[in-house]
């Protein structure tokens, strides 16, 4: 997660003075630096105390350091700035065929910086773990994980065995797992330890599960305790957005990866196995629509 991003999901966290200070830090990002910690407080209706009180509600000791990293990044941000918007992408007054481009602009930009961030060993080292899984289960939370549903319909068209943790039951199914299984943990944000699905983590490491996990750049709870993590496409905001229209494209493009480099590794069998199987569910849909046109021809 980004200064960026925690400065908003800080801003969420508080109803205090400090979310008046959050949400000037968010609306005046690219002129912060301007603003003395007495401006801010003058202009968020608070005071020094605050401002400083937000800054180590961040993990920082005082402003100076906060404006210190602040700074650096948004250097960074402008420096690799796009053309689209990442967070509203279109206004009201764009046609129809503007944006339509610029969603296309968009998520190709997203996979582009997504694949740019793949580290080749961490690909490698949970290609070998999904390979090498006897059961794998998915765990997030909407709408990360309507994607992990169509991941786990890809695992079972190969044979492997694999399920979506369910909503309410993913404690007792992270409980339920083993060495010899593995678990893909999906959150953008990933830094909250109290939440679906950070909150499984010491379980899975207890029983030595192997874990991959899917989050966006930046340091975060989940990558201080997971060594296998792929980093989403990161410029959205957690939640000042028209949509997850990036993330989502990026989630999409390292699931279909993970699948296909899994599918590459014994790629005759899986083949074979994809066709056997598609044939054998087509003869059963033929069977099925001429039994249903028999029993309709006998009731006639």
């Amino acid at each position: 997660m980004f200064l960026f991003q925690k400065v908003e999901e800080t801003t969420m966290k508080y109803t205090d003075a400090r979310h008046a200070v959050g949400e000037f830090i968010i609306r005046e990002q690219g002129n912060l630096h301007k603003y003395t910690i007495g401006d801010i407080a003058e202009r968020t209706y608070t005071s020094k105390a605050t401002v400083t009180r937000f800054a180590k509600a961040m993990g920082y000791d005082g402003w100076r350091e906060f404006m210190k990293d602040y700074i650096e990044e948004v250097r960074h941000e402008n420096a690799h700035k796009s053309e689209i918007d990442w967070n509203f992408p279109f206004t009201e007054d764009d046609s129809d065929e503007s944006i339509m481009e610029n969603l296309k602009k968009l998520q190709i930009e997203s996979i582009n910086e997504t694949a740019d961030l793949i580290d080749r060993d961490v690909l490698n080292q949970a290609v070998s773990y999904l390979r090498a899984a006897k059961r794998i289960v998915i765990f997030g939370s909407s709408p990360n994980i309507y994607f992990g549903e169509l991941m786990r319909r890809n695992l079972l068209s190969i044979g492997k065995v694999a399920s979506v943790a369910i909503p309410g039951e993913s404690g007792i199914t992270a409980a339920s797992m083993k060495e010899e299984d593995c678990a893909i943990l999906i959150s953008y944000s990933g830094n909250n330890p109290m939440k679906d699905p950070m909150d499984k983590i010491s379980v899975l490491k207890k029983n030595h599960v192997k874990i991959i996990g899917i989050t966006s750049g930046g340091d975060n709870f989940m990558r201080q305790q997971i060594p296998c993590v792929f980093s989403m496409a990161s410029r959205e905001r957690l939640y000042t957005k028209i949509g997850n229209f990036a993330s989502e494209e990026s989630l999409q493009y390292i699931l279909n990866v993970l699948f296909s480099c899994l599918f590459a590794r014994d790629y005759r069998n899986n083949k074979n196995y994809k066709i056997i199987n598609s044939r054998a569910l087509e003869q059963a849909r033929h069977t099925l629509i001429n039994d249903l046109k028999e029993t309709k021809s006998e009731r006639s």
